[in-house]
């Protein structure tokens, strides 16, 4: 019976990981195709219109179709089986997607930076009608993706990658529509090259959050929910646990964290051993969200005092005296 039930649990676990999954990657091609059909509109009127602004953000667009693009691909890469080597599936790929997409952005704000500098120097008359109503159009996309994108950003890093994305280009339509309405109403030139700046400093401030959360992933540090100190503290607070030893936590992906240990344990019997390890289990799961968890037992055995390797030692070479002799 417990068998049966633990194996119904494990159908709607996959039912839903593969709903959550469909979900996921329907997000990501709608958010792909409406970006894709924007960064055409945006890049044509940029070059048209000689603003600056228009083409970075434009630029911006097209590295987020190509990051989504490779979400997409990742996405599907870690819905496959985990079979042959790939004992742990292919989740990391979603890891390495989103620390491609942090990288991304840092070298948009990279390129951004140095074309606004370089306009600084050199301005250029803007067309500033044209400019203004393709970035309204780019701040309702962005708003419509944002309202696509945001529920599921919570709990998937990937998404978060791209939600960040979408957000950096919010930021940059909002930016380009303020500069369109100073330029119109002042002719100051420069707006144009002040704002792609700023542009380029959020969309780098953007990129850290999801680089050093990939990165700790990838380096497999311990999830900064949990305290590897709490949890050793825990199971050595339990009765029957002598020792914690070699305790490992660490995250194949996003919210899927492991644990291994090896525990010395005082019970001699089967039965006490089960009752044991399903406890620590259930208190893992529940109080620190670890639901893979690789526990080894160790029983501690008590060695007569006969059998010490010292004393047998000793006896062997003669130096322990017994009864009268030595």
């Amino acid at each position: 019976m417990v068998l049966s039930q633990q194996c119904k649990c494990d159908i709607v676990d996959n039912s839903a990981n593969m709903t959550r999954s469909r979900q996921k990657t329907q997000l990501l091609w709608i958010t792909v195709a409406l970006l894709a059909l924007f960064f055409v509109a945006e890049w044509s009127v940029g070059l048209w219109s000689h603003s600056l602004s228009l083409q970075a953000d434009a630029g911006h667009i097209l590295s987020d179709v190509a990051a989504l693009g490779l979400s997409l691909f990742a996405t599907w890469l870690a819905q496959q089986p985990a079979t042959g080597k790939a004992t742990f599936g292919h989740h990391r790929v979603e890891i390495l997607a989103a620390l491609v997409n942090g990288l991304t952005l840092l070298a948009i704000a990279l390129v951004i930076s140095w074309e606004a500098i370089n306009r600084f120097q050199t301005p250029e008359t803007i067309l500033d009608l044209p400019m203004l109503a393709i970035a309204c159009l780019g701040l309702i996309v962005n708003l419509l993706n944002i309202t696509l994108l945001h529920p599921h950003s919570h709990d998937d890093l990937n998404l978060r990658g791209a939600f960040l994305h979408v957000i950096a280009d919010t930021v940059s339509s909002l930016g380009v529509i303020l500069a369109a309405v100073v330029i119109h109403l002042w002719n100051w030139l420069w707006a144009d090259a002040a704002i792609s700046l700023v542009v380029a400093l959020l969309t780098g401030l953007s990129a850290l959050p999801i680089l050093r959360e990939s990165l700790n992933i990838l380096l497999e540090y311990a999830p900064k929910s949990i305290d590897p100190v709490e949890v050793q503290n825990y199971l050595e607070s339990v009765a029957g646990v002598v020792k914690v030893e070699k305790l490992y936590i660490w995250r194949i992906s996003q919210g899927k964290v492991m644990l291994s240990a090896n525990l010395i344990v005082d019970c001699a019997r089967t039965s006490e051993r089960d009752r044991l390890l399903k406890e620590l289990q259930n208190h893992l799961r529940e109080n620190f969200g670890i639901g893979e968890t690789t526990l080894q037992l160790t029983s501690r055995v008590a060695i007569h005092p006969l059998f010490h390797q010292d004393l047998v030692s000793a006896i062997a070479f003669g130096k322990v005296k017994i009864g009268n002799g030595y």
